[in-house]
Parts: structure tokens; C-alpha cells; sequence
């Protein structure tokens, strides 16, 4: 704050006793040897993003189990695939990109689509914090957040003037929801009516006050338009 001195040993010495060069080197080599700490292990190295390879020949199975299954629209389960949003690997999984703020691909939802491989993961390498699948991709004045994407596309059906993310799992506080909430839309939390969905709602809302919860009225709302449809 003073401006003076170069920051080292000494002259922080000097600064907190008022002794001169001389008495304040003496003064430091007269203290108890400082433990040294170990310094914080570096982070992992984050996995490059590896998207599973399309298969256009998957894709009447995964728009079956889409539609017939889940009970999905057509027509929106068609635009998410003209889109890039949504589409199949060679082992008939539904691949759910998740975008970024700037449209770029930063992981994927994948189901299993079989009827002997009900599976769902995440690609590898995918960074859910920064980044979330959304239906419709472009902003509206109320967003709700869910935990996958057919819950969000469920959701949009049902609220067809929200936006509905998934952030891939309930999560309380992923980066990427800092800037959903600072653009001013109106947020709700759409989790699972479970303990966990419940816990995570409560703990979102708590870090952000402005955020509202929007309980499914069933499990979750893939259930709430299988029930209606």
C-alpha cells in the first residue's frame, strides 16, 4: 500500500517492526524455521472432447424411441435433428449436443435406445458445467432448467413458450448458470419431484434467490406428457 520496498522478506520485516537493514536481517535469522507446505496437486488436464461418430442409418431407431416411447412430437424431434442438436451413433444411442454461450459444442447427452440397453452417459470428455442442451436454442424471457435433455424437450411441449435447458444431472450451481440468471429471463427449476431433485432445487435457489421451482407433477416431465398424451 505504501508503494516502497520490493516486496521480499526484509523489507516486509523492516515494515512491521521499524528496524533498519541490518537489525531487520538479524531479527529473521533469529525466527523458528518455517514449515514448508507442499504446494496444492495440479487440477487433472481436462479430456479432449471426443462426440461419438453420426450414423444416419440410426436414426429411425432413435426417432422410434423418441416418439413411440417417450412420446416426443415428430416434428420437433425432426427439427432438432435438421438442427445438428440431435443425432444417432452407431450403436443407436440419441446424442444431445450441449452448447456453450458462443454455439460451440462442449459435450453430449447420449440414451440408449435399444430395448435390451436402457443406458444413459455423458460423452467423453464433456464439460456439462459450461454449456447446456436447450430447446429452443435461442433465448425467451422464461427459461426452465431440467436434468436431461428429454426432459427438456418434454418440458418444451408442455410449456411451449419457455426455454427449456438441461444441464445434464441436477446440479445446484453450473457455471453456465450464472450468465442464464444475469440475463435477466425468468428462471425456474424444473428437477425431479425426488429427494434429490428436491435437494438440488433447494440448494440452487438458495445461491440464487431470484430462481423460482417448478415441481413436475409427476417424477419428472417426460412422465407429466407421456400422462397427457
Amino acid at each position: 500500500r505504501e508503494g516502497r520496498g520490493g516486496g521480499g522478506a526484509i523489507d516486509l520485516a523492516i515494515h512491521l517492526t521499524g528496524l533498519r537493514f541490518r537489525e531487520a536481517l538479524a531479527w529473521l535469522a533469529r525466527l523458528p524455521a518455517a514449515t514448508v507446505v507442499s504446494p496444492p496437486p495440479a487440477p487433472p488436464a481436462q479430456s479432449c472432447l471426443q462426440l461419438p461418430r453420426p450414423d444416419p442409418a440410426r436414426l429411425g431407431r432413435i426417432t422410434a424411441y423418441l416418439t413411440s416411447q417417450r412420446g416426443l412430437a415428430p416434428a420437433l424431434i425432426d427439427a432438432l435433428i435438421q438442427a445438428g442438436a440431435l443425432y444417432a451413433d452407431a450403436r443407436a444411442n440419441a446424442v444431445f449436443l450441449l452448447w456453450d454461450q458462443h454455439h460451440a459444442p462442449i459435450g453430449a447427452e447420449l440414451r440408449g435406445t435399444l430395448p435390451d440397453r436402457p443406458w444413459r452417459g455423458l460423452a467423453s470428455g464433456t464439460r456439462k458445467d459450461l454449456g447446456f442442451f436447450s430447446v429452443p436454442a435461442t433465448p425467451l424471457p422464461a427459461v426452465i432448467i431440467c436434468e436431461s435433455a428429454i426432459d427438456a424437450i418434454s418440458c418444451s411441449l408442455l410449456h411451449p413458450g419457455y426455454r427449456c435447458i438441461s444441464t445434464a444431472g441436477a446440479r445446484p450451481n453450473p457455471l453456465c448458470l450464472a450468465a442464464i440468471v444475469a440475463s435477466g429471463a425468468t428462471v425456474y427449476c424444473g428437477f425431479d419431484a425426488d429427494p434429490t431433485g428436491e435437494d438440488m432445487a433447494t440448494a440452487m435457489i438458495a445461491m440464487h434467490p431470484t430462481i423460482h421451482r417448478r415441481r413436475p407433477s409427476r417424477h419428472d416431465w417426460n412422465d407429466v406428457l407421456r400422462d397427457q398424451r
